[in-house]
């Protein structure tokens, strides 16, 4: 398990793919509201006048010198779900992140965010 406190200070570094491809870099950590708990990522993406922030589970990671291997590979975590580099993710656009992904997507009892940055 990733402790939300290690994981912020991995911001910056590559992000690659199960087979060590680099995907981008890890931006930003949003955790489920639940348990506080690291949820998803967002890497950046895209040619240096174009970037983009994708998200991906942060589910099986592994964080080592200088990366964090997540579990999706790269052709899967470039199509997802993405967000301009200065915007916020909108509640009502979890759950297509989840969708992307095939996992389960539950907000709270009362309709409340599953996800919050940190």
């Amino acid at each position: 398990m990733i402790e939300a406190a290690d994981i912020r200070e991995w911001r910056t570094h590559d992000v690659v793919d199960p087979d060590g491809r680099k995907i981008g870099t890890l931006e930003a950590v949003y955790v489920d509201t639940r348990s506080d708990e690291p949820a998803v990522a967002t890497v950046r993406v895209g040619l240096p006048t174009r970037h983009r922030l994708v998200f991906v589970p942060l589910d099986r990671a592994v964080v080592g010198p200088g990366y964090v291997r997540v579990a999706y590979p790269r052709a899967l975590v470039k199509g997802a779900p993405s967000i301009g580099t200065d915007d916020v993710l909108p509640a009502e656009d979890e759950e297509a992140i989840f969708t992307h992904y095939e996992l389960d997507y539950q907000s709270g009892s009362g309709g409340e965010r599953k996800l919050a940055r940190r």
